[in-house]
């Protein structure tokens, strides 16, 4: 069955977030796969970073992480920042070719763009619901933030 998609007006673009996921609130959707949860940016995060050009890691394969631990740093057309573990966990599994080209993540965000797995307890992740209603509750501040980065 393909998912339903919920959506989220971003002044005139739209992102969309597959119902099937689960959402952290650091903007990632997480997929869970038995043990552990697949991440990646969910269509707001892609939307205010635009056009990913590089990603790093400073963690790798088998390493421990908190929730909120400083996991790696990206960088795109309109924003450098750093990257946050979204669950506490271990990371399981990093998507390698990321890393050689993060366009996937612009692309294919809920597929191919996936940034890394963690074996943990997904518990505090928002549904989808859950998700849209948060972002209604920052989309104001986000945007005064986004027009002072601007002037």
């Amino acid at each position: 069955m393909m998912p339903q998609m919920r959506s989220f007006m971003m002044g005139e673009f739209k992102a969309e977030f597959p119902d099937n996921l689960l959402y952290a609130k650091n903007h990632m959707w997480a997929m869970s796969m038995g043990d552990r949860m697949r991440f990646g940016f969910a269509a707001y995060a892609v939307r205010l970073l635009q056009d990913v050009y590089f990603l790093d890691w400073d963690l790798e394969v088998g390493v421990d992480v908190r929730v909120q631990q400083e996991i790696g740093s990206i960088e795109s057309k309109k924003a450098e920042s750093s990257l946050y573990s979204p669950i506490a966990g271990n990371i399981v599994a990093i998507n390698q070719q990321l890393l050689e080209d993060p366009s996937s993540i612009n692309v294919d965000k809920y597929e191919s763009g996936w940034l890394m797995e963690i074996a943990g307890d997904g518990d505090a992740l928002l549904t989808v619901g859950q998700y849209v209603d948060l972002l209604d509750s920052v989309w104001q501040e986000t945007q005064r933030a986004i027009k002072g980065q601007m002037n």
